[in-house]
């Protein structure tokens, strides 16, 4: 390994999350708006592109890379890709390659992920209710995914649910996602919505605090503090009455910057160092010269660049968004 990724206070990069394209079979809407311009397929990575940018952060030090969108499952030849990190694995480079997806694509994906070496998936789902996941999906069916769980879980592929607190939309529904995914043997990790890209609509109408959804759990619920940790912001607990594990990210309420180890690459090569923030770089240009030193100076001033926290609010005017990108298009 050549020299780590080490940001100015000290924080070392040692997970990656990649967006491998910008492009999605659902329009959630707190995540997009229904009518989006998608990327020309010029303007977005290779996979060709994608191993080698993935490979370099993995040879400085990387050791959790995940795949996001969009979408990452409808990318065509996604799975060529997979299969070629997956050497990373094998030589023990890399100590985890996962994926975070709506789930409408695993029933045919998941014998092939799990084969591949993917031992875990994060999916986001935010209602039990098919009409209402229809309505937020705009697009979805709730049926489609749930086949999906079921054959990732009997592929032995371990499930994190991740669904996001919308206020007036999924509130209600709380209890009864933590009592199913007890049942079902899945994590659940709960989000508060983030201020990122036009979304025809108004944030402070969805914008629900986690310590509200968590006052109302614990009057059903023993929620233990648990020393379970992961690469990414969650801070979780146990559910004394299932078993199961509740984690919470709270970029607005509670922020998690003090312990970032991570930063994001959209699928146009565009390094953000934080979510939260416009700061970047742009890897597409070093990748394209056919220099690996090129990518690696571009990866050392990145460092640089990395803010110790990000800015997110909820705009109460409810005018503009804190940062102007999707979250279809950073990867999440």
């Amino acid at each position: 390994m050549t020299k780590p990724l080490i940001d100015k206070y000290g924080r070392h990069v040692s997970y990656l999350r990649v967006s491998v394209t910008d492009r999605c079979d659902f329009r959630c809407t707190y995540c997009m708006a229904e009518n989006m311009t998608f990327l020309p397929k010029s303007e977005v990575l290779s996979l060709e592109e994608l191993d080698q940018l993935c490979t370099a952060f993995i040879n400085r030090g990387v050791r959790k890379l995940r795949l996001t969108g969009g979408e990452p499952l409808v990318r065509r030849g996604i799975m060529d890709l997979i299969s070629d990190l997956s050497r990373h694995l094998k030589t023990g480079a890399l100590d985890e390659l996962t994926m975070t997806t709506n789930g409408s694509q695993l029933a045919t994906y998941a014998d092939d992920l799990a084969r591949l070496g993917v031992k875990r998936l994060n999916i986001s789902l935010d209602s039990l209710d098919s009409q209402k996941f229809t309505e937020i999906t705009r697009r979805g069916r709730l049926e489609q995914v749930l086949a999906g769980l079921e054959a990732a879980k009997a592929a032995g592929i371990s499930i994190k649910i991740n669904t996001v607190a919308l206020r007036n939309f999924n509130e209600d529904e709380m209890s009864r996602l933590v009592s199913w995914c007890g049942k079902e043997g899945f994590d659940l990790c709960l989000i508060e919505t983030m201020p990122l890209g036009d979304i025809d609509g108004d944030r402070t109408d969805q914008y629900l605090p986690l310590t509200v959804v968590r006052e109302r759990l614990e009057q059903e619920f023993t929620l233990i503090p648990s020393d379970h940790v992961t690469p990414g912001p969650a801070r979780y607990t146990t559910v004394a009455e299932t078993g199961g594990r509740l984690g919470f990210i709270t970029p607005l309420t509670h922020n998690f910057c003090e312990g970032c180890n991570r930063v994001r690459v959209t699928c146009t090569g565009t390094l953000y160092m934080c979510l939260g923030q416009e700061d970047h770089v742009d890897l597409r240009a070093a990748l394209r010269t056919g220099d690996p030193r090129a990518l690696d100076q571009m990866l050392d001033a990145a460092m640089d660049l990395k803010p110790k926290g990000h800015d997110f609010v909820i705009d109460r005017k409810g005018q503009k968004p804190a940062v102007g990108r999707h979250m279809s298009m950073t990867g999440g």
